[in-house]
């Protein structure tokens, strides 16, 4: 977060995005889409496929509360589902091509090769 923008740094904090190696799943709206225009250079996105998103879930979903179970995922409903709307990931696996997407890594809308690199960070 050092020398980014306050107006970019509440963006990603209103995404829940306040550190690196974390996944947010959300809805496809105007709004959302206004703010990931905001912060293209700053994040890695684009469109999950079912099968990545229910092994995310599976290797990397948190509870909200944890006497209560996880119920069956319904759109995008996490709170209902008793899971964490974000997903923290480890760093990919063989590395970031930062020579290849210059300046900053793998940065702005990856369109489908997103599931490929999350199931790296899986």
């Amino acid at each position: 977060m050092v020398d980014v923008n306050s107006d970019v740094q509440e963006t990603l904090s209103r995404l829940k995005l306040r550190r690196k190696y974390v996944c947010v799943i959300i809805e496809e709206n105007e709004v959302l889409r206004g703010m990931l225009k905001k912060v293209r250079n700053e994040i890695a996105y684009g469109k999950i496929d079912d099968e990545t998103l229910k092994e995310l879930i599976k290797q990397r979903g948190q509870k909200i509360d944890k006497k209560k179970e996880i119920k069956p995922l319904k759109g995008l409903d996490f709170e209902e589902s008793n899971l964490k709307p974000f997903f923290r990931l480890h760093p990919p696996r063989g590395g970031i091509k930062s020579k290849e997407h210059f300046p900053k890594g793998v940065l702005g809308n990856h369109k489908g090769k997103i599931n490929d690199l999350i199931r790296r960070m899986l």
